[in-house]
């Protein structure tokens, strides 16, 4: 079938995002809402993944599609600028692929259990689409393994998935071959970089003593080209993706996606839509994860083109910069820190500060007034720069994962004067679920109305006392349907039946639904811990509180049962920390003299003025006392993938960080109860 983006009206009234209808309230629950502007897309009618190729493919194929930078020097390390594929000769390369591991699988060289599935384990480059194009048109079924996750993790999911062919870059390899012994269904390493005579000879004389056959992605591509066969045909309700889920506190659970679920978000995300031809994205956000998979297959869709940052996040604005891209998809983690060195740039003393001030607050007045993000003479005086740090040419961003707050989404709207949608979604609903309308002025803070594909209501957490009766809006578990929505975890028929209840996804999210129709998440419902009084607190709702705040790159909040008070681990942005630090002692700190400040967050009297910081930025979010932090340790440490304190997607695993910071934390307890004002006792 043929799918085009549907186009935003000139005008639209902002008051009514979505609709209820009618009938469809119960006892405790809300009734279930739809989006007011566009309805219910017909749920008969639903494209597959190889129709959203086609689509982009039909409207030139000759248009660039995916697109690399080159590495020309090693040293110095030096990247050339992009160069490109088609989407001919992608569908070209597609087939072959393809075809090869039809024929692998059809002569029992590769096995599925019930499934043919093919693994992933790289950064987002080319050869990573390339393979996942294939998968979707000879129906396989496609396994992304996060290029940063543990060893015990890549492990489990090769045998649960039971994955006989993984597709990965050199540096992988040696790991997978050392884990051969303890996943007997894997059979075949390739590796999508080129191998030296010496490195190939040595891998596939080891890949042959422990049964794995270890080949180069250009030998697979070419021996697809002599057994070359048609796509093969596929349905919506086809199985495309085991999609495993990060997991905070236990393995992962692998979502069954199929062509229906990712086609159907690929294609609510058109709704509204306005991108040129052609138009670019860049692709750095992880592909294994469901937001950035989505990203691209809506960019597939409407005949654009992708294009690859180097692998090195460091380089992330030099590529940013060369590419030019039309549409920057982030989370709020880049977000915030695009915010804070904005506001670190533009509000300094003196004339240049004033002239910052003045732009910013005409511009937001405006915004907020008109839902109009441009303005002729302070975006060229002052915000022009802003915008170039992204390339100059960027539509729009999108932002999800976690919340982010109003204040930085209305700040970056009038500093890069485009369009910042911020939305909400998950991997078992494709990442697709609510977004902001364009132009909404005053939508930060809110996720906006649901997606076209979807259903959204509202359920009653009486432990948590949010029921759909609140005033003035009615708050409750989130809950979701649609198209899009998977049907079952991967072998795991108790963690299905725990998040799939009479058709609907619970979210374990509670949001509220304002007058308008646009939904806001106020709360989770795991990690709810309670207090020695009795109080109990969402932890990862306190830390989103604090994150705005520009002290913050990391923060880790920590309750005991037994305690009546929390503790926190703050890993601050030495951009921030460095004036504070050189108030406080008197004397000049720089941000990058690391051992200054490594000394200083010892200082009894910088940790109270950190945490004086920290604690009105509580009272400006509203945190209860017992929501306020009353401790703090200060490290320069970050929680990072490699120690598994974060897993791939940037959240927190509870309990590894508690186990780096225990002797800290454990040691703040044990001062005892904190008497007064918490921001000035240690």
């Amino acid at each position: 079938m043929t799918v085009t983006n549907i186009a935003f009206p000139d005008k639209f009234d902002y008051n009514i995002q979505s609709i209820a209808v009618p009938g469809t309230k119960r006892p405790g629950q809300t009734a279930h809402y739809r989006n007011a502007l566009y309805g219910l897309v017909d749920v008969n009618v639903l494209p597959t993944l190889p129709d959203i190729f086609d689509n982009g493919y039909n409207i030139n194929p000759d248009c660039r599609l995916l697109g690399h930078r080159p590495l020309v020097s090693t040293n110095p390390l030096k990247f050339g600028p992009y160069v490109w594929q088609t989407y001919k000769q992608v569908d070209v390369r597609r087939r072959r692929i393809g075809s090869a591991l039809h024929r692998l699988f059809s002569r029992g060289e590769l096995q599925g259990e019930d499934l043919e599935t093919v693994g992933i384990w790289s950064q987002n480059r080319p050869e990573w689409q390339l393979v996942e194009l294939a998968l979707h048109a000879y129906n396989k079924v496609g396994v992304g393994l996060y290029d940063t996750l543990g060893k015990d993790s890549v492990e489990y999911i090769i045998n649960h998935a039971h994955l006989s062919i993984i597709f990965t870059t050199v540096d992988h390899i040696p790991a997978l071959l050392k884990l051969a012994p303890k996943v007997p269904a894997m059979k075949m390493i390739v590796s999508f970089d080129g191998l030296s005579v010496d490195a190939r000879k040595a891998l596939v004389a080891w890949g042959e003593t422990v049964g794995v056959q270890v080949k180069e992605f250009s030998e697979l591509e070419k021996y697809g080209e002599e057994h070359l066969v048609p796509p093969l045909s596929v349905s919506p309700d086809t199985v495309a993706s085991l999609c495993y889920t990060s997991g905070t506190t236990s393995q992962p659970k692998g979502v069954v996606l199929t062509h229906g679920n990712l086609a159907s978000s690929a294609y609510s995300n058109m709704f509204g839509m306005d991108y040129p031809p052609n138009g670019s994205v860049l692709s750095y956000l992880p592909l294994a994860h469901i937001y950035e998979r989505v990203v691209e297959l809506t960019t597939l869709a409407i005949g654009g083109c992708i294009g690859f940052f180097t692998g090195d996040p460091l380089r992330l604005l030099e590529d940013a910069q060369m590419l030019k891209p039309h549409f920057f998809p982030a989370v709020p983690r880049v977000l915030n820190r695009v915010y804070q060195s904005a506001m670190a740039a533009g509000n300094v003393p003196g004339l240049k500060g004033a002239l910052f001030r003045a732009a910013v607050r005409t511009k937001l007045d405006q915004y907020h007034a008109t839902g109009v993000s441009t303005h002729p003479f302070w975006d060229a005086l002052v915000f022009r720069k802003i915008r170039a740090v992204l390339g100059g040419n960027v539509l729009l961003v999108s932002t999800g994962s976690a919340p982010i707050s109003a204040e930085v989404i209305d700040f970056l709207k009038i500093a890069l004067f485009c369009e910042i949608t911020e939305g909400y979604g998950m991997t078992e609903n494709c990442g697709v679920c609510t977004h902001t309308f364009k132009a909404d002025p005053d939508c930060g803070g809110t996720i906006g109305p649901p997606q076209p594909v979807n259903e959204l209501k509202l359920v009653d957490v009486p432990s948590m006392n949010y029921t759909v009766e609140d005033k003035p809006n009615p708050r409750g578990e989130l809950c979701v349907r649609g198209p899009n929505c998977f049907t079952r975890y991967y072998k795991d028929e108790k963690n299905t039946r725990e998040t799939l209840k009479d058709g609907w996804i619970h979210t374990g999210d509670v949001a509220e639904v304002d007058p308008q129709g646009r939904f806001k998440i106020v709360d989770r419902i795991k990690n709810i811990m309670k207090l020695s009084q009795g109080e109990y607190v969402a932890l990862e709702k306190v830390e989103n509180m604090y994150v705005a705040c520009p002290l913050v790159q990391q923060i880790f909040v920590h309750g005991d049962p037994l305690q009546s008070y929390l503790l926190a681990v703050l890993i601050p942005d030495p951009v921030a920390l460095a004036p504070l630090v050189s108030t406080v002692l008197g004397q000049k700190v720089a941000p990058d003299d690391i051992p200054a400040l490594e000394k200083a967050i010892k200082d009894p009297r910088v940790v109270a003025q950190v945490l004086t910081v920290l604690n009105i930025e509580a009272k400006k979010n509203r945190l209860t006392g017992f929501e306020t932090i009353k401790r703090l340790h200060i490290s320069l440490d970050p929680f990072c993938i490699e120690d598994n304190t974060l897993t791939p997607t940037f959240k927190v695993r509870r309990k590894d960080a508690f186990a780096k910071f225990a002797t800290e934390l454990q040691a703040l307890y044990a001062l005892g109860e904190p008497n007064g004002d918490s921001s000035s006792k240690l």
